[in-house]
């Protein structure tokens, strides 16, 4: 079986471990990583806000698997869009790492977080998202786009170009990079992306034998969730790059989720919170995007899609 993935040595440590798992559970299938450049991995001087599409780092795999050049690929879920080409599913979603944010910091300020960096620190940030929040909470700094690799953009904080970068908690993890963590980001001031942490194994919607064999690797608690945050982010139409942010949590049978929706200058929020049922996740996402609706959110994103686009 052919499993696709982008080139990334994130992405390649994801597919690998899919690959792995896999080849425990059914030791008798072959399992091959094919390797694909994405539209978002070759456009590394614009920032992703301003590309203006929703399959950035996933068209070219999704294409791979309609023209069964690969049988299913692996995503970071936070990348894969809300609404996926007719024909193709998403087969299962495996067991969440760390979804939160972090500060990763110059040498220069090894003994600071995010509220004692001095006035003026360069902060380096491809997401509009973390953007539009740490703005809100520290608008004496100065927030920089920053694209590339992990590796590429540690190299620019270490060669001085920043003070501190803020990227996912679970990428750097999995990179085996958790000491260059500085301060986990608590949800107070930045909730983290949706499907953040997360992996997503897509394949064709029709292929019942393979999604039975990819369910294998699913974690119904961490699908819950990311189901329900899905469901948020799919109702407000927002794609990767717009300033919209969850948290959830699983107490008992209850699901309990917070989400964001902010101006890119941190100056305009709407914020709130819901409790339900785990057994309908997506309803509650879908009832928490209607109560931001209500509360001025789609006034919000109306300004940025005018700005950016929705991409």
């Amino acid at each position: 079986m052919r499993i696709g993935s982008r080139k990334s040595q994130l992405a390649l440590i994801q597919t690998n471990w899919v690959q792995e798992q896999l080849s425990l559970k059914f030791p008798h299938i072959k399992f091959e990583v094919h390797t694909m450049s994405t539209k978002g991995d070759k456009i590394l001087d614009v920032a992703l806000a301003k590309i203006g599409d929703k399959a950035l780092f996933t068209k070219e795999l999704e294409t791979g698997m309609m023209n069964r050049e690969i049988d299913f690929a692996v995503h970071s879920l936070k990348d894969l869009p809300t609404r996926l080409p007719e024909g193709l599913g998403l087969a299962a979603i495996t067991e969440r790492e760390n979804p939160a944010d972090a500060l990763v910091v110059h040498e220069k300020h090894k003994d600071k977080q995010l509220d004692t960096l001095p006035e003026g620190a360069v902060i380096g940030t491809s997401s509009l998202r973390r953007l539009a929040q740490l703005r809100h909470h520290f608008p004496h700094f100065e927030f920089k786009d920053v694209r590339g690799n992990l590796n590429t953009r540690l190299a620019k904080l270490d060669a001085g170009e920043y003070d501190g970068l803020i990227l996912a908690a679970a990428g750097l993890g999995r990179l085996g990079m958790a000491e260059r963590i500085h301060q986990v980001i608590p949800k107070e001031i930045s909730l983290h992306a949706v499907g953040q942490g997360a992996l997503g194994i897509e394949c064709l919607a029709d292929n019942q034998q393979l999604i039975s064999l990819l369910k294998e690797l699913e974690h119904p608690h961490t699908r819950d969730r990311c189901l329900a945050e899905r469901a948020f982010l799919r109702d407000l139409e927002g794609g990767c790059q717009v300033p919209i942010g969850v948290n959830t949590d699983i107490h008992g049978d209850e699901l309990t989720m917070i989400g964001i929706v902010a101006s890119i200058d941190g100056t305009k929020r709407v914020q709130d919170t819901v409790t339900g049922s785990l057994s309908e996740p997506e309803k509650l996402g879908t009832e928490l995007a209607q109560r931001l609706r209500e509360q001025g959110a789609q006034e919000i994103l109306d300004e940025i899609f005018a700005t950016v686009g929705r991409g």
